[in-house]
């Protein structure tokens, strides 16, 4: 039996999430069953992060055990042709030590979330990024951010469906930046909550239009509690960016 590391990239508006689902298409199932197709094998790839319907990869970490010999150049080659025309590529493949886990290796995870601020429709990035028509105080947004970073009981930015078991987590990273009327918000910790991104970015785009001041999310964040959320931006923009592990 060898374990293959893969670093994998997807578009994830046709799938429920990267998680096996009973009721629709996850990103998960389409790697198992190309897998399965190749080495007459059934499967289980495990994943770095578990991303929600109709958000993105760029490289998430995943990995698979398969006893067939095969090697990885191959493996993932073969992946790639089989996978078609599902919108999931192979980027990397490699072998690792039988007791690298994708997810309980894993040191650190980046996402990044992306916006169009422009009142023009979107055309071939719809799906692929948040569209907000009002203008956007990036300078605000960022003063907005820093309240959110270092060691936090983040209870006001999950879900209500979080399984975590605490929602005590550390910020390492969340930056914001403009480039014409792209505003792309990077963050970066060890672990994130259930939508967490998604409900700092949401509320960051309050700040961003004027209807929060900055000092509203440090108050958000000490209320521990998901009624002070202002809003929970929708999946289109988020991306996910990396995963980081201690060869890294």
């Amino acid at each position: 039996m060898t374990r293959f590391a893969l670093t994998i990239e997807y578009d994830g508006r046709p799938f429920m999430g990267w998680q096996r689902q009973d009721h629709g298409p996850s990103v998960q199932q389409a790697i198992e069953d190309a897998i399965a197709t190749i080495t007459g094998e059934q499967v289980l790839v495990y994943a770095a992060g578990r991303t929600d319907s109709g958000v993105h990869a760029l490289a998430m970490r995943a990995h698979v055990d398969v006893a067939k010999p095969i090697a990885p150049f191959r493996l993932m080659s073969a992946i790639n042709a089989r996978i078609r025309p599902a919108p999931v590529a192979i980027l990397d493949c490699r072998e690792v030590a039988d007791d690298w886990h994708a997810r309980f290796s894993c040191t650190g995870r980046a996402y990044e979330y992306r916006i169009v601020n422009r009142r023009a429709p979107l055309t071939w990035e719809a799906g692929l990024a948040w569209q907000l028509a009002l203008p956007l105080d990036v300078e605000a947004m960022r003063e907005g951010a820093g309240h959110l970073i270092g060691r936090h009981d983040f209870t006001t930015f999950r879900s209500a469906h979080c399984q975590a078991e605490s929602p005590i987590r550390t910020l390492d990273r969340l930056d914001v930046e403009r480039d014409g009327d792209r505003i792309v918000i990077r963050t970066a910790a060890r672990s994130f909550l259930h939508h967490q991104v998604r409900s700092m970015v949401g509320c960051l785009s309050l700040v961003g239009q004027g209807k929060w001041a900055p000092g509203d999310m440090k108050t958000a964040l000490e209320a521990r509690e998901r009624a002070a959320l202002g809003f929970n931006a929708p999946s289109d923009g988020l991306y996910f960016v990396g995963a980081s592990y201690p060869e890294d």
